[in-house]
């Protein structure tokens, strides 16, 4: 007797699609958006968030060979769930991921576009950190905390990208998909998902949370109108690389905004 196979066009029941998403959610960005909140009650109830500091990317040991060790372990974890969603969305005999627009047919318009979302993004990213600092509602983010190792470098690109690929595959290819299976509107899915994107990044405040939730809309504007994900994880990879990877540089050349 041969199986039946379960693809990403077999229908499926409303309340397993809703326990899909919770699965998912769970062990990946759900999680993490707990933890902020969590954090950022935290924040306000010990002291003003002006005067409180957040590190990214930080030593999981004295000892460099397994702080090296910790870091790999901790970021190919954490790819795990997209790694799940590719799985689940994938089609026999038609890939789903072409669909999602992360093909390799396009590579030119694709990095370009990456590259100007990245610039167009980044700079206005930096404006939003800058005034939630001066308003006080955003907390210090110190975004490199590694020592000066021959691996830092690598570990914050690839630190960088683990962030691109989990949330441009998570929020914007696996839950537009499944939402839509739900029957929600366009501008409910990316109002909805922008709002859960700004969530996770609450640890870093409010001006944090404003600054992702406009980069949620942007980049689900564009996806719903072009179909294609692949220049979004450009895009953040080449915002977060720049961050954790220039965040010595500008440290030490603008001491006042640190």
């Amino acid at each position: 007797m041969t199986g039946a196979v379960l693809d990403a066009a077999t229908p499926l029941s409303r309340n397993r699609l809703r326990a899909e998403i919770a699965i998912v959610l769970g062990l990946s960005l759900g999680t993490s958006a707990l933890y902020a909140i969590v954090q950022l009650i935290d924040d306000l109830t010990k002291a003003p968030l002006k005067g409180q500091t957040t590190a990214l990317n930080t030593p999981q040991s004295a000892r460099p060979i397994f702080d090296l060790l910790y870091q790999l372990l901790g970021i190919s974890v954490a790819v795990v769930p997209v790694v799940l969603v590719c799985y689940i969305l994938w089609q026999p005999m038609r890939p789903h991921l072409g669909r999602l627009g992360v093909g390799f047919r396009r590579p030119v318009l694709d990095s370009a576009t990456g590259l100007l979302l990245a610039v167009g993004v980044g700079a206005a990213g930096v404006g939003v950190y800058l005034l939630g600092r001066a308003l006080g509602i955003t907390v210090n983010v110190s975004a490199d905390n590694l020592g000066a190792y021959w691996w830092t470098v690598p570990v914050l690109l690839l630190s960088a990208l683990r962030s691109a690929l989990q949330e441009e595959f998570i929020v914007i290819g696996y839950l537009y998909e499944r939402l839509r299976r739900l029957g929600l509107g366009r501008w409910t899915i990316i109002v909805s998902t922008s709002i859960f994107r700004g969530s996770y990044h609450l640890y870093q405040g409010f001006g944090s949370f404003v600054g992702n939730f406009a980069m949620g809309m942007l980049f689900g504007w564009l996806y719903t109108r072009y179909g294609r994900l692949l220049p979004f994880v450009i895009a953040h990879f080449l915002i977060d690389a720049a961050t954790f990877v220039g965040y010595g540089w500008a440290k030490s050349t603008f001491p006042g905004l640190f």
